[in-house]
């Protein structure tokens, strides 16, 4: 749905088998992994407005400033912040009431994010893989992918299908495992993430996997080890090849750190390192 620091650190260790230390064989983008809530489609405003109604409703009071905190963490931890700021229902409830309120709004319109299906389409028609990773819910997701006009992504990592939110590295080592179901061989570093937030960049750079950052919604601070676009239009699958080649360069030359951090060397559904909530 809708903060933590964003480590500049890339990872050695991946948590994923047989990435420890991996360097690229060759400069390959096999794999995209989309976020959803304001990467992909710009769902964010339907989320703060649904937070609004239910604080209010409560007789508690919200904040753009309190609702922007929120992008890109995990709904459960989303919850436990509006049950802070008055609303009386438990976690599970809050999570229903919220994801119910998101979608008749998306059956209404789906206010998809500019150059994103293009760039779908492209990366589809172009035979690479692509996973949306997610932290709202199945229900959710599947309304968005059903608005597609075809079945670009091969699955989806939702926010209640792991043990541990963004801004762990779980969601994104998760779609790593299941891609890896097909071609055991794929390397962390043929894989690139697509993300808007903070907790999700952190997320995906934790996880390894080269990382691309359109800061929507809330701005990001400077970070030398992922690419920042102010957007997705205009941007083709060529330039996301190009993304995945500077990072070989710059990891067979030992331009960048390769040293991991302590969540992305903690295998998937490990409490070492806590969870996003």
């Amino acid at each position: 749905m809708h903060s933590s620091a964003v480590s500049s650190v890339q990872s050695r260790d991946s948590g994923v088998p047989g990435d420890a230390g991996q360097r690229p064989r060759t400069a390959t983008l096999k794999a995209a992994l989309w976020d959803m809530d304001g990467t992909l489609v710009d769902t964010e405003p339907y989320w703060i407005s649904a937070e609004f109604a239910l604080v209010h409703a409560h007789g508690g009071t919200w904040s753009q400033e309190q609702a922007m905190g929120m992008v890109g963490q995990s709904l459960v931890h989303s919850a436990g912040v509006l049950q802070q700021a008055g609303v009386r229902m438990e976690i599970r409830e809050i999570i229903d009431h919220l994801t119910a309120e998101v979608i008749r709004q998306v059956r209404q319109e789906i206010p998809w994010r500019p150059g994103a299906r293009e760039l779908l389409h492209g990366l589809f028609e172009a035979g690479v893989r692509c996973a949306l990773v997610t932290m709202s819910e199945t229900p959710l997701a599947a309304e968005i992918v059903t608005g597609l006009p075809q079945e670009y992504f091969e699955f989806m990592v939702t926010g209640d299908a792991v043990t541990h939110g963004k801004p762990h590295p779980e969601p994104y080592l998760t779609a790593v495992q299941r891609l890896r179901v097909l071609d055991p061989q794929l390397s962390i570093h043929e894989c690139l993430a697509l993300e808007d937030s903070i907790p999700g960049v952190a997320s995906a750079q934790a996880s390894g996997v080269v990382t691309l950052a359109i800061p929507h919604s809330v701005p990001l601070p400077e970070d030398a080890g992922r690419t920042t676009w102010t957007s997705l239009a205009g941007r083709s699958v060529e330039d996301l090849r190009g993304l995945v080649c500077d990072r070989a360069v710059q990891l067979a030359a030992g331009l960048i750190p390769t040293v991991g951090v302590a969540a992305a060397s903690a295998p998937v559904g490990s409490t070492a390192t806590g969870s996003a909530e």
